[in-house]
């Protein structure tokens, strides 16, 4: 098996702004573009050939990924002239395969961060014969995702769209966003027009009769979709909860890049990142966040489960908790910022202008 499909050509809304200028899959986690994580997870399962199927800010992978060669891969880019949904991209990049008809094509999703065991969801698809296997993953409160329910053999039952009322949470196992198509099957799928294989394809494929087979993998799994689960996805790589063979380092309490600079007396822990060129000034603490490449924090700054965007400062003693800091914004000094708030690029917040609490 040697063909793979990424989809990465999301506008990436809800992390916002963190994608104002910098598509989703190409911000940094862990030291990196989050997209290195999943080509290079894609490489040692044994993957060489990969079609990235982009549509926002495609002009910013190829400069950086070139011909894939770096990773051992062999990478080429087909753009959406328009967005045309996980199946609609899936069938635009068909004519760049090389798979033979039987042959297996592994599909990911450009957001997720997982542990899945890739080898073992090929084998599972060529040993039960499936039109396309999908992965699932069992999570605790099922309303917010697509639900899968499968027969004794994982053979798929039905697809369920976010469900609501009790009656219709019948399992646990949601689809997880990574699949294996027979080549033929990608060849059914609608050409030019936008089709989603969650609300379209598969159910389709399944009132048709063919085979859509599941494999359960709950080894680490994270929709990076919010700012908060990406800052916790990052974290958790550096910290080598998500296993990754593409951090720039060895996995630990925080990740240091070159040209960083953090003083002697601060306080880096909790997996965070502090990208080239930044600087953790004397006497701040900074936990379970994302500084990205020539932020600044200053000193005596308490910077908590965030991500500071590239260029951005954050003043003395200002204190963010679960906040997001656009690229080259600025937090003056004396703020208090707390979860959920996200200032936008270059904005600029005055000294002591933001506070939950008193100014004592």
């Amino acid at each position: 098996m040697t063909e793979a499909i990424l989809l990465v050509g999301g506008k990436g809304t809800r992390l916002r702004p963190l994608t104002v200028y910098t598509p989703k899959p190409m911000v940094r986690a862990a030291g990196v573009p989050f997209l290195t994580h999943q080509l290079a997870r894609a490489r040692a399962a044994g993957v060489e050939h990969i079609v990235l199927a982009t549509s926002y800010l495609a002009e910013v992978f190829e400069p950086y990924f070139g011909d894939g060669s770096a990773l051992g891969l062999h990478i080429e880019y087909v753009t959406e002239e328009e967005p045309l949904g996980t199946g609609g991209a899936i069938r635009n990049v068909a004519g760049r395969l090389r798979s033979g008809p039987d042959d297996p094509v592994l599909v990911f999703n450009g957001d997720i961060l997982t542990g899945l065991d890739i080898r073992a969801l090929v084998d599972t698809h060529e040993t039960t014969g499936a039109d396309v296997s999908l992965h699932l993953t069992r999570v605790a409160d099922p309303r917010a995702y697509g639900l899968v329910p499968t027969d004794g053999t994982g053979r798929v039952l039905a697809f369920l769209e976010k469900p609501q009322p009790p009656e219709e949470i019948v399992t646990d196992q949601i689809n997880a966003g990574a699949y294996v198509f027979r080549r033929s099957v990608i060849d059914t799928i609608p050409a030019d027009r936008p089709v989603s294989v969650e609300r379209e394809t598969f159910p389709d494929l399944l009132a048709a009769g063919a085979h859509l087979q599941g494999m359960v993998d709950s080894t680490y799994w994270l929709d990076l979709g919010t700012p908060a689960a990406f800052v916790r996805g990052s974290a958790d790589l550096v910290l080598g909860r998500a296993p990754s063979p593409a951090v720039p380092g060895r996995c630990g309490d925080r990740l240091v890049l070159p040209t960083a600079t953090v003083a002697p007396d601060a306080k880096v822990t909790g997996g965070t990142v502090v990208g080239e060129g930044a600087y953790v000034a004397e006497g701040a603490r900074v936990s379970g966040s994302t500084i990205l490449p020539g932020a600044v924090i200053e000193p005596d700054a308490v910077v908590t489960d965030s991500l500071i965007g590239a260029r951005a400062r954050v003043g003395e003693r200002s204190v963010l908790t679960g906040t997001v800091i656009g690229d080259g914004a600025v937090v003056g000094a004396d703020n208090e910022l707390r979860e959920g708030v996200r200032v936008w690029c270059d904005a600029r917040i005055p000294a002591g202008a933001v506070r939950f609490s008193s100014d004592q």
